[in-house]
């Protein structure tokens, strides 16, 4: 599966769920790996219309590892 198909396939996957750091705040994401290979990222506040992100699990994994390290500015 290709990136297109998979952000295709995970806009309407099930399994979606809340980040476990949202501790309750409207301000968070969700996330699903319900498409095999795939993480799939949206705002839980526009959900299910949010835009969703499709990652692979490298890319997953490298952007959870930049986040930990400081990389974003946020």
């Amino acid at each position: 599966m290709n990136h297109h198909q998979a952000h295709q396939a995970l806009r309407h996957a099930d399994g979606w769920r809340k980040s476990s750091q949202s501790q309750g705040s409207d301000n968070c994401v969700e996330i699903t790996t319900a498409i095999p290979g795939w993480v799939g990222v949206r705002d839980s506040k526009l959900a299910p219309h949010s835009p969703t992100l499709a990652f692979t699990h490298d890319e997953w994994r490298a952007l959870l590892a930049a986040a930990r390290t400081g990389e974003f500015d946020v």
